[in-house]
Order: structure tokens, then C-alpha cells, then sequence
């Protein structure tokens, strides 16, 4: 057991990584307030849900982060300055106006195109791995 001043100081050290990663709920863009549920048990699914998701994202980050270094390349940060410390938010951000174009005969899809794609789109679906390729029709 720590004494209370240690754990206070430990629990204050977690913001840096793991509250940051929360911080999203308080953004007026989210609406939390207006999503939570009342029952317990949904609240405590809904916890886990955003946990998983924040989990995701903190590994994609990671990737990203990574295999940017790795490779020597960048993306454009939110005032468009190149950066190899891109974070996952600004990387959703940046697909925001992707489309797939779903084209049919009968009722048999034929030739589905992902429009609008970028370079700076290019490098981070690559960045991120052949399972991202394959969402976005990059791999045969």
C-alpha cells in the first residue's frame, strides 16, 4: 500500500499518457453528455467500448509515429507544417471527405473506387500496414 502523498503523486504522473487519451470527451465535437446512457451496466459497456477504442488508437499512433521515423517521412500537421509526431485525432481528421464509390450491375459490385485520396493519405495508410490497404483497395 503507498501512502496517500505517493499515490497522489503516481496517479498525477498517468495524466501525461492515459487521460490525455480521455480528453476527447470534453470536446464540444463529441457531445458526451448527450451519449451517456443511465443504467450501470451500459455506462460500464460504454466504458469499455471507449477504452478499446482509445487503446487502438494509441497503438495506431504508435505505428504511424514509428514507421515515419523509420522511413523519413512526414505528414502535414494541423497548420500544415510537416511532422513526424502526428497524432491519431489530426490523422482522422486529415481522411475527413474520403468516399467510396460503390458502382453495381444488377446487383454485383463492380470496379469500388476510394476517392479523393492524397499523398499525405497515401503515406499513412501505408505507414499503417497492409490490413489498411486492403480497407482503403490498395492491395490487389
Amino acid at each position: 500500500i503507498l501512502p496517500p502523498e505517493m499515490m497522489l503523486s503516481q496517479y498525477k504522473a498517468q495524466g501525461v499518457s492515459v487521460e490525455r487519451g480521455f480528453r476527447f470527451l470534453k470536446d464540444p465535437i463529441f457531445f458526451a453528455d448527450s451519449r451517456f446512457p443511465k443504467n450501470p451496466e451500459r455506462i460500464m459497456a460504454l466504458i469499455m467500448v471507449m477504452v478499446l477504442a482509445l487503446m487502438g488508437s494509441a497503438l495506431a499512433e504508435r505505428k504511424l509515429r514509428l514507421g515515419l521515423h523509420e522511413e523519413a517521412q512526414s505528414v502535414p500537421n494541423q497548420v500544415g507544417k510537416e511532422t513526424q509526431t502526428a497524432n491519431m485525432r489530426w490523422i482522422f481528421q486529415l481522411f475527413e471527405g474520403i468516399d467510396l464509390l460503390s458502382l453495381y450491375q444488377k446487383i454485383k459490385l463492380v470496379n469500388p473506387q476510394v476517392l479523393n485520396l492524397r499523398p499525405e493519405h497515401l503515406t499513412a495508410i501505408h505507414l499503417l500496414g497492409p490490413l489498411v490497404e486492403n480497407c482503403h483497395l490498395l492491395t490487389p
